[in-house]
């Protein structure tokens, strides 16, 4: 049926300009999500960003892929505590704050610009993780991210995703009538419309001027599993408040959770270079 189709009808090309803008603008302007880390968010790297203890506590010497990751905090994150870092961005606005960042603390970081739905510039199963924050709703097809991501992750590797949640792109920013309503179809291909962004709720949630694309449950966990990932965990980070003001950030959030974080290992017996061996023993245990 034509409704599942992930095709928008906007070229890819046009998208990433829009997008690639958004961010150079974001950067010039000094936006938060644009800002160098700080010194006490090094002190404990991964307590910074690994709250939840997802990584086990140590990641000395792994290889780390930082998709869409740009702005001079992940990748300095992840090098602090030990990783061998490489960054993929589309903005060269947002990398060159990732080589500011890295020289100031004299960490190695290998820089990329490019598309996270395009990773041909890296070797295949290079990285034992792949962190990406929020960013699949800057390209339509959500399962082409998903097939570069796992061509680029060794077997048993881990992917460790952050998405907007597809009820977060359908609901309205403000309440009507007591209410928080749904605005926008959930079966769509196409852009989800821009907010008004002189609401302060839509300058949280969404980038002016980026072109954003809604995915389904089915596509963001179902893509997944059909791209070689078992699902081990996922959260919806929190961010209400029980006792927020009507019609702010915290008090939508009491009503549509808008983030989704989610943690998935690549399945060695389903690896997409055939001669990685299956292993001899199961990869899930069964009663016998």
């Amino acid at each position: 049926m034509s409704i599942r189709s992930d095709a928008s009808s906007i070229p890819r090309e046009n998208v990433l300009r829009s997008n690639r803008e958004c961010y150079q603008r974001m950067t010039a302007a000094d936006a938060p999500l644009c800002r160098i880390v700080s010194d006490e968010e090094l002190a404990e790297p991964l307590k910074t960003v690994d709250r939840i203890g997802w990584l086990g506590g140590n990641i000395r010497g792994w290889k780390v892929l930082c998709l869409a990751a740009g702005g001079g905090r992940q990748s300095c994150l992840y090098a602090a505590a030990g990783a061998d870092v490489t960054v993929v961005d589309l903005s060269p606005a947002m990398l060159e704050l990732d080589r500011q960042a890295a020289a100031r603390r004299k960490y190695s970081v290998r820089l990329f610009e490019g598309s996270m739905d395009d990773l041909s510039m890296l070797p295949p199963q290079s990285f034992d993780l792949v962190v990406h924050p929020v960013s699949s709703c800057y390209l339509p097809d959500v399962a082409a991210i998903y097939a570069q991501v796992a061509r680029v992750t060794r077997p048993g590797g881990l992917y460790i995703s952050q998405h907007k949640s597809p009820v977060s792109l359908q609901g309205s920013m403000q309440r009507g009538n007591g209410h928080y309503e749904l605005r926008h179809d959930y079966y769509r291909t196409d852009p989800v419309p821009p907010p008004d962004m002189s609401n302060p709720v839509s300058s949280r949630l969404r980038e002016s001027g980026a072109v954003e694309f809604l995915h389904r449950w089915e596509q963001l966990i179902g893509g997944l599993c059909r791209n070689g990932f078992v699902v081990e965990d996922l959260v919806e980070p929190l961010h209400a408040s029980a006792d927020a003001a009507p019609d702010t950030f915290a008090d939508r959030a009491r009503v549509i959770a808008p983030y989704v974080r989610i943690k998935a290992r690549r399945n060695v017996a389903t690896s997409a270079d055939s001669s990685v061996p299956s292993p001899t023993e199961p990869t899930i245990w069964l009663p016998q």
